[in-house]
């Protein structure tokens, strides 16, 4: 789609997402759709909130966690076992497009949340129920965190050295099952404009990460070979590793083809024989002589400096990278002009605009809310303007 560079209605500008929700899958959907222009009323603990709130202090006080996941939100503080908290969510969802929630098992049920009841009520809302393992299943019950997902689905069995196993340095359980359920909220609204009627999406932890899990899934399932660890290498590649350099920092190379294989035998290692060496000629012969492969790369790369190497790779047309830090992905050229201020109760920060959003749909991301900063406004809406004391907490 083209779009202008003048600002055009968001997208989901006009919708209402009541999100009752914690920590990273649900507030990653909710997030990502206020992004795209969604009202977001984020329920939350009075007193302590989100518990993702209290991760960590980085920045500026608040947690690094938080501020990532719930800008443009407005949070309402209730305390859900109190009569006048439950009376006010209901009333909320019964205004609401979307119900998105990740509670512990059984517990939007326990508030009336359950997608059966409020569905009867009215069809045409849409509920996102998030948990660890869904439904159903011997699992269904089970507590679930990122780090137990990832050793459940296997990724922790495919991830790290052949030494030391792994787990991903960020949340891809958390984040696997926050984008599917974006996905289905979009296909749910899309489909109720055209039928009315609405839909209850169940998303798991679990599946999510499983579906990612589906070329090792797909692999040992026909072989019934478990791929080993491999590190910065690749189980069915070579060579595909980092390299090196001879001042020091390392340049990542993925050769793709034989093709791209004879170019960099020829052009960056300066080896020519290399290309027509039946020991390196084909991807299959480079991976059964890996050891052999990786050694001659690496010396080629070791007499280059990281400036030179990379020039002669991009040149050659052979796909590299650096070993990035977190601190260099901050400075990185590509994301020039990628970076927005977002309002936060510490102070403003930096935060990436949303990946794939044409710029004609993006607004300054809202801000990072206070807790319960919301709740006087958003009550008044609904004609309840006192506060009554709240002390208890969501179950």
């Amino acid at each position: 789609m083209v779009l202008t560079s003048a600002l055009v209605t968001p997208p989901l500008q006009g919708y209402t997402v009541l999100a009752v929700e914690h920590a990273v899958a649900a507030p990653l959907a909710s997030r990502q759709l206020a992004d795209l222009g969604a009202r977001v009323i984020k329920i939350e603990r009075p007193g302590s909130g989100d518990f993702a709130r209290s991760y960590d202090t980085a920045v500026g006080g608040l947690a690094s966690h938080f501020v990532w996941l719930n800008r443009g939100k407005e949070s309402v503080a209730l305390d859900l076992k109190s009569e006048f908290g439950h009376d006010a969510l209901h009333r909320l969802a019964g205004r609401a497009d979307v119900l998105l929630q990740n509670l512990t098992p059984g517990a939007a049920e326990r508030l009336g949340l359950g997608a059966d009841e409020l569905r009867a009520r009215r069809p045409e809302l849409v509920v996102c129920d998030i948990s660890g393992y869904g439904a159903h299943g011997p699992y269904a019950g089970r507590r679930a965190y990122d780090m137990l997902v990832q050793a459940e689905t296997g990724l922790i069995s495919v991830t790290g050295t052949p030494e030391h196993r792994a787990k991903a340095g960020i949340p891809v359980g958390d984040i696997a099952a926050g984008t599917a359920a974006v996905t289905a909220i979009l296909a749910a609204l899309l489909a109720r404009a055209r039928t009315g009627e609405g839909a209850h999406l169940q998303i798991s932890l679990f599946e999510s990460l499983a579906e990612w899990m589906g070329y090792a899934l797909t692999y040992t399932a026909a072989t019934s070979r478990e791929h080993a660890r491999a590190g910065t290498s690749h189980q069915a590649i070579a060579p595909y590793d980092a390299f090196a350099t001879a001042d020091g920092p390392d340049v990542l190379i993925g050769v793709q083809n034989d093709r791209e294989w004879t170019r960099l035998a020829i052009e960056v290692l300066g080896r020519p024989e290399l290309a027509t060496d039946p020991g390196f000629a084909t991807n299959a012969a480079r991976c059964a002589h890996r050891d052999r492969t990786d050694a001659a790369v690496a010396a080629g790369i070791g007499a280059l400096t990281s400036a030179d190497a990379t020039r002669r790779l991009d040149e050659a047309g052979i796909a590299n990278a650096r070993l990035n830090t977190v601190a260099d992905v901050l400075s990185h050229p590509q994301l020039a002009g990628r970076w927005c201020r977002v309002s936060t109760p510490g102070g403003p920060v930096r935060a990436l605009r949303p990946a794939g959003v044409p710029t004609g749909w993006q607004r300054d991301p809202g801000a990072v809310p206070a807790l319960g900063e919301h709740t006087a406004a958003v009550l008044a809406e609904l004609g309840l303007p006192r506060v009554p004391d709240q002390t208890s907490s969501i179950p």
